[in-house]
């Protein structure tokens, strides 16, 4: 088919990875990205403030206008893919609409949910007018439901099959990319994700910290020692995923998450996922097996320890879990490939 894609082109951004598995299954899929129709505006702290506050809702008719644009260099048009569609309000979406072809909304964030308090305005007010919506969490699609889209398709998060491909070997992983364990994520203020680390340092455990915004922490002081750099992306996520010996996942809870992108990326990668135990979680993994989980930091304290001082033991669910995560066809490929059979069954595409 020949798809126009409006999302994020950020080549580590798991929008264009989406992108790059369309490609791969054989379709012709040209990436726009809806920010380029308004980057003066979302520039400097106030304006991406004001217009993230407000749902970008006073962007909209500019971004009508680069949609209008971006169609008409477009001599065919068989699906209409928009990722995220934060900045997609319902006079956009009717611009794409009129291209005749049907139009798909995959979103991974928690379009429904607060946290992110007015983000989602635009895009909520579009929903009835997707003729799919993709979301990732079962209170996403009930409630877009609720909200008028008649189409909702749920599905679990993805790794990308070429991206997030592992080394050949552990030699050719970095030194500086190795350690006993790693956490890679964002400091957030709310989600107490620096405490846990805390405690799991205070505990002697040797423990690698990757990721933004970690100086703003109050505890960066007994931190830094343990952080090794900002976010990561390409072959550098991938070999700190796979040069530690076990990964620590978190979840948003502002979010509403029971598994997030590392809950498949991080098996996928091969490395050993020891992550909160969720429903979800332990549908995707068989425990200490395929993977490991506590409820609480304590918990966490003697996993780490207990899969830091048995070798066997944690290769052994190290492998079995990216053996898993294969077979559970989350990859990119698969759940773009799930999203167009879907369309095909409500639709003549």
């Amino acid at each position: 088919m020949t798809i126009v894609y409006i999302g994020d082109d950020n080549p580590s951004s798991t929008s264009f990875h989406r992108f790059r598995a369309l490609k791969r299954l054989g379709h012709l899929v040209t990436i726009y990205n809806p920010q380029d129709a308004c980057k003066k505006q979302l520039q400097g702290f106030l304006g991406s403030k004001v217009h993230f506050r407000t749902g970008y809702q006073f962007l909209q008719n500019r971004i009508r206008k680069w949609l209008s644009t971006v169609l008409e260099k477009q001599k065919t048009v068989d699906l209409i893919w928009v990722d995220s569609g934060e900045l997609i309000g319902k006079s956009a979406l009717e611009t794409l609409k009129a291209a005749g072809a049907p139009v798909v909304l995959y979103n991974v964030d928690d379009p429904t949910g607060k946290r992110d308090g007015g983000r989602f305005k635009s895009l909520l007010k579009a929903l009835p007018f997707y003729d799919l919506v993709v979301v990732v969490r079962t209170e996403s699609e009930k409630e877009c439901r609720e909200l008028g889209a008649s189409n909702v398709l749920l599905v679990y998060r993805s790794y990308d099959e070429e991206a997030h491909k592992p080394y050949e070997t552990l030699e050719e992983i970095p030194t500086q990319f190795r350690s006993e364990i790693a956490f890679i994520g964002t400091w957030m203020r709310y989600e107490k994700r620096d405490d846990f680390l805390l405690k799991l340092i205070q505990n002697g455990l040797p423990v690698a910290i990757w990721g933004d915004r970690w100086q703003k922490s109050p505890h960066w002081n007994a931190l830094k020692a343990h952080y090794r750099g900002g976010a990561l992306g390409g072959r550098d996520y991938v070999a700190a995923i796979q040069g530690a010996k076990l990964c620590i996942g978190m979840l948003s809870k502002g979010n509403r998450d029971l598994h997030t992108q590392r809950s498949l990326e991080i098996p996928y990668i091969g490395g050993l996922f020891c992550a909160e135990r969720t429903a979800e979680h332990t549908e995707m993994y068989r425990e200490n097996e395929e993977a490991v989980f506590w409820n609480d930091v304590d918990e966490c304290i003697l996993t780490c320890r207990e899969m830091l001082g048995n070798d066997p033991k944690r290769e052994s669910i190290r492998r079995a879990g990216m053996r898993r995560v294969r077979e559970n066809k989350v990859g990119n490929e698969d759940i773009c490939t799930r999203i167009i059979e879907e369309l095909k069954h409500h639709l003549v595409i």
